[in-house]
């Protein structure tokens, strides 16, 4: 069993996304993945949210939600674990905001702001997304963003279809 709560450990919100194959089974693969790392945890799931396409709307829906996780990593090592996820799962990076089997995206870890080529925290747009912005508030409806406050007082509900709970996994599901 993973020793948790030292003072190292970080808390981070991942994005989980998914359009390819079944769908539903690439979301609960990437938690297992993920809680099966030792240097993560998975604490805590929002519910499964069917979402329209965003960017490029000619694909099929996605489904979409976000995990809370503890790790001792810092961003480039959680960043590394997502991508591993990602390749254990089979995407393959093609087209900007095309479909995907999977799509792990850090959104917030702990305070932190950081802006990198390949690595941005939070996640510059998650305040325009549905799909990012409903399961995340759900686990946390006073979620904070560093150097802004509350999340929810910058965010109002995209599209007229938004998003639309499909499901919640049972914690026996993802976490062996």
């Amino acid at each position: 069993m993973k020793e948790m709560g030292k003072a190292e450990d970080r808390a981070v919100f991942l994005g989980l996304g998914s359009n390819l194959g079944d769908r539903r089974e690439n979301l609960l693969a990437a938690l297992r993945l993920l809680d099966g790392n030792e240097d993560v945890r998975v604490a805590e799931v929002s519910s499964v949210y069917e979402t329209k396409p965003w960017g490029v709307t000619e694909q099929p829906d996605f489904l979409n939600m976000v995990a809370l996780v503890h790790t001792s990593l810092g961003p480039r090592g959680m960043l590394a674990v997502c991508r591993e996820v990602e390749e254990e799962l089979g995407r393959v990076r093609g087209k900007r905001w095309g479909p995907r089997v999977i799509d792990v995206d850090i959104l917030l870890m702990d305070d932190l702001e950081l802006e990198e080529e390949d690595l941005i925290i939070p996640h510059p747009r998650m305040l325009e997304r549905d799909f990012v912005m409903v399961p995340l508030l759900e686990l946390r409806p006073r979620v904070r963003l560093p150097g802004r406050g509350e999340a929810r007082r910058h965010f109002s509900r995209g599209d007229s279809e938004g998003a639309r709970v499909a499901f919640r996994y049972d914690k026996e599901e993802w976490h062996g």
